[in-house]
């Protein structure tokens, strides 16, 4: 087992390993001593493998827990569901010294995360990521919230989870599609931060330990995170990819994964910054090397005039700029805020 200790204004631990899932109970009580009944926000491709054994180790522990069932999918993100689950919290009885248990990968977990911050006006929440994608980036970082018709995360609260649990077995029950779809926030990860990953990345593909890769990557995030809570600054950097990639994601009505829209945007915006001189010249052609030997898209067919009103719809947008992420080099990327003009002379150039 590895731990990653996160230092921020609640701080935290990551926990990474197999077999975790089992100690729950001991887990939470120790964390949560508080608490006698726990609420389990899962969905309906999860819960049937994972949910019964999270409630028999809160059994074996003498605690209490009630399961809500969401169906899968970016679909389920809305307000309407978060309501639903408020709702739910309430009819059960759960108090404000009681907890929620994330069990599921980002949606679950943004999702799950809003609701533990609103309801009572905030109650204690523990993150149990079951796929890659929420074990490497959206389980760390206390990012939480729901699509709204306009745009992805346009409702929102930070609010930090208690713990992070992931129990790298889960993963051994992930589609090949979804653990691809991973694989891009991992790509992402070395090509914002870590050459030497990169490299590794390049020469052996999805040959990875899964307990130090995601604890690597988590390292990153942390200290990302720690020194930018509220992503006023160098946060904004974890976004690679995400401008183009999230107005892809919305247009293609969530057909393709959040990884491969990640995966698109980012090798979209190398072609577009080596074209225009902002970075190293082969950086696209490596970007694109790896990211077809993970399996994951490098192109849209989508019209630039469609994405745009997304990309002016994000949430990272401020005033009349938006903040995309420039790769420079592998390892090494800058943040630039762009106006509309210079937003789709820069999309234009990649696409």
């Amino acid at each position: 087992m590895t731990q990653v200790h996160v230092p921020v204004s609640v701080p935290y631990d990551v926990e990474i390993g197999p077999g975790l899932l089992s100690g729950l109970g001991d887990k939470v009580n120790a964390l949560c001593p508080k608490a006698s009944r726990f609420l389990v926000v899962t969905d309906d491709t999860v819960g049937p493998l994972w949910a019964q054994k999270a409630l028999d180790s809160l059994a074996a522990a003498g605690l209490a827990a009630a399961v809500y069932t969401l169906p899968h999918g970016e679909a389920s993100k809305t307000a309407a569901s978060l309501i639903d689950i408020l709702n739910f919290a309430a009819a059960e009885h759960l108090t404000r010294s009681d907890a929620f248990l994330a069990l599921g990968g980002g949606m679950v977990g943004d999702l799950t995360g809003l609701a533990a911050a609103t309801y009572m006006r905030g109650v204690a929440y523990i993150q149990i990521p079951t796929t890659l994608l929420a074990a490497v980036d959206s389980s760390v970082g206390g990012k939480t919230a729901v699509d709204l018709p306009a745009g992805k995360n346009l409702m929102g609260a930070f609010w930090q989870p208690r713990h992070v649990l992931c129990d790298t077995d889960t993963l051994s029950t992930l589609p090949d599609a979804d653990f691809t779809s991973g694989c891009a926030e991992v790509i992402k990860t070395a090509v914002l931060f870590d050459e030497e990953l990169f490299e590794e990345l390049s020469r052996d593909g999805k040959a990875f330990d899964r307990e130090s890769l995601i604890a690597r990557c988590v390292a990153w995030k942390r200290d990302i995170v720690a020194e930018d809570e509220r992503d006023t600054g160098r946060r904004a950097l974890l976004n690679l990819g995400h401008t183009l990639g999230h107005a892809v994601e919305a247009e293609s009505g969530f057909a393709l994964s959040h990884g491969q829209c990640v995966a698109i945007g980012m090798a979209t915006v190398c072609r577009a910054a080596a074209k225009g001189g902002l970075c190293v010249s082969d950086v696209p052609e490596k970007v694109d090397a790896v990211l077809e030997k993970f399996g994951l898209p490098i192109r849209t067919d989508i019209p630039l005039d469609r994405l745009m009103e997304r990309m002016l719809s994000d949430k990272k947008r401020a005033g009349a700029t938006v903040s995309v992420i420039v790769p420079e080099a592998i390892g090494r990327c800058a943040i630039r805020p762009m106006d509309r003009a210079a937003l789709q002379d820069l999309m234009k150039a990649g696409l």
